[in-house]
């Protein structure tokens, strides 16, 4: 470790958009990261470098070539090494002060408090399909009255939400409670963005594989979401500027150069959320049976 790391200095170029007493407060928190893949580690490196003193991460994973396109931690040199591991060296070679809690085993029921154990935010990056940790985190977030953000990297956009103590929980919005996988996926996706700002320009539909837990992604919009996600975490840190707190939420689409604010009142009761699950559903059945006929043929 480094010692008499000048944190003044390296953070100054903060100071105008923060003040210098926001910059030491920002110094004493402490912010919980699960999941360090796409967005995960993107979110780590990019609240360090705002200038975040403690951090929780958990992962289980190691780096693959699938990881490339997208992670902030994917390197030829990093193959097969924990994320965990490798996303804790890259953030302290910004910061040798930090102070970062490794939780190498992910998260589960057994360890979840501690990982939530004196932390001023939960930030999600786990994976899109990791249902059952991600309800339960954000569960014990409500319940322990810890602010969380999601921002779900989608196409070449990001799709965030806020949730705060005292507003609508994360399974009032989404209702994932006893739901199989498969709903719970399309519960997910279209709660995070009702808006859709990304489907139009999804070129390969087969891309997306509900049974083999893949879809596509970009560094765009993984890139895109640490900013705003980091921007959210800021403004809950510090008690500053406007947080949409769910049902309300807002998608931003670089690709198609849009922005649009989203609001669904009583969560996934809503009517028109309803809606959209029903036709989801269908297509869902309709793109497994093309894809039993075409095996058939």
């Amino acid at each position: 470790m480094t010692l008499n790391f000048p944190y003044d200095e390296a953070y100054s170029r903060n100071i105008g958009w923060l003040t210098r007493e926001e910059q030491q407060r920002l110094r004493g928190k402490r912010i919980a990261i699960a999941g360090l893949g796409g967005v995960g580690g993107a979110h780590l490196l990019t609240l360090a470098r705002l200038g975040v003193g403690a951090f929780n991460i958990a992962d289980l994973d190691t780096f693959d070539y699938v990881n490339f396109n997208r992670q902030a931690g994917a390197f030829v040199s990093t193959l097969g090494q924990a994320k965990t591991d490798v996303l804790l060296r890259m953030a302290k070679d910004i910061n040798p002060e930090l102070d970062i809690k490794v939780f190498g085993r992910g998260i589960g029921v057994d360890n979840v408090d501690r990982f939530l154990e004196n932390v001023d935010l939960y930030v999600d990056g786990l994976d899109f399909f990791v249902f059952a940790a991600r309800a339960l985190v954000f569960d014990r977030c409500h319940t322990r009255r810890i602010p969380a953000v999601t921002a779900a990297p989608l196409g070449m956009g990001s799709a965030v939400l806020c949730f705060m103590p005292g507003h609508m929980s994360f399974e009032d919005y989404f209702g994932f409670a006893g739901r199989s996988d498969d709903e719970l996926a399309l519960r997910f996706m279209i709660g995070l963005s009702p808006a859709l700002l990304h489907r139009p320009y999804l070129v390969d539909a087969s891309a997306v594989d509900l049974d083999g837990r893949r879809g596509p992604s970009t560094a765009i919009a993984c890139d895109l979401c640490a900013g705003l996600a980091a921007t959210e975490s800021l403004k809950i840190l510090l008690g500053r500027g406007k947080v949409l707190t769910a049902p309300h939420g807002y998608h931003f689409d670089a690709y198609r150069n849009r922005f649009v604010r989203t609001w669904r009142p009583w969560g996934h009761r809503n009517p028109i959320q309803r809606l959209m699950l029903a036709f989801a559903r269908r297509q869902l059945a309709s793109l497994r049976a093309q894809a039993a006929a075409s095996r058939h043929d």
